[in-house]
């Protein structure tokens, strides 16, 4: 679980928005959280303390499957708000995702009492998280249209395309995988067809993007 301090200050677009007197308040409830890189945020089935909003650094939130399988559903960077987080505070419901530090993050968590009453007697604050709610549920649908109509082989170009601007990218299959929300054994045969044809090569870890186009639709 995470680890805490007593006290933070706010930082976060979302909180400096608020009014003196709430904004005051948040700032004497909220709790300051130094994430290492690869500690884990919360696990699927956790309870949700509050709400957690990233100063700085690197979130990926993503699913397993019962095969072990999987799939990124998004990242979080500075001044993102958590989309599950909002969901498990207004449900009561656990985490069905978990969530591992990418890289050394800051970030504040609003306890649940003080996130109910900044819904409560904001409306500024209450639209920005409906608002954040929205844009990211938008966004899970898109990834459910992707996983689910498209062809994997064109998914895989279009990462390529998109994450090898500098020819080079550090990623092993399983990670590579995990992106797509595919089995790593996919992956791997289709890199290896790619490799055969001299548009990438492989080697550990690494994937050097040599000629890969971007899909038409």
């Amino acid at each position: 679980m995470m680890e805490f301090s007593e006290s933070a200050g706010t930082g976060h677009a979302i909180l400096e928005s608020l009014p003196a007197g709430l904004r005051a308040h948040a700032a004497g409830q909220a709790q300051r959280l130094s994430l290492e890189a690869g500690q884990i945020v919360f696990r699927a089935g956790d309870h949700c303390q509050g709400l957690p909003l990233i100063l700085s650094g690197s979130v990926r939130v993503e699913m397993t499957g019962l095969s072990g399988s999987r799939i990124v559903l998004y990242r979080m960077g500075p001044n993102d708000i958590c989309t599950l987080s909002i969901g498990c505070l207004m449900t009561g419901h656990g985490y069905r995702a978990e969530a591992y530090v990418e890289e050394p993050s800051e970030a504040v968590l609003i306890p649940r009492p003080t996130f109910e009453r900044l819904m409560d007697e904001s409306r500024d604050f209450r639209l920005a998280i409906m608002s954040s709610y929205g844009r990211r549920l938008d966004d899970l649908m898109l990834l459910v249209e992707e996983v689910a109509f498209r062809r994997m082989d064109q998914r895989l170009d279009e990462w390529l395309v998109r994450h090898g601007g500098k020819g080079s990218v550090a990623i092993t299959h399983q990670e590579l995988a995990g992106e797509l929300g595919t089995a790593r054994e996919v992956v791997s045969r289709l890199l290896k067809e790619l490799e055969r044809k001299g548009q990438v090569r492989l080697a550990r870890g690494r994937i050097d993007v040599v000629s890969v186009k971007k899909p038409s639709d």
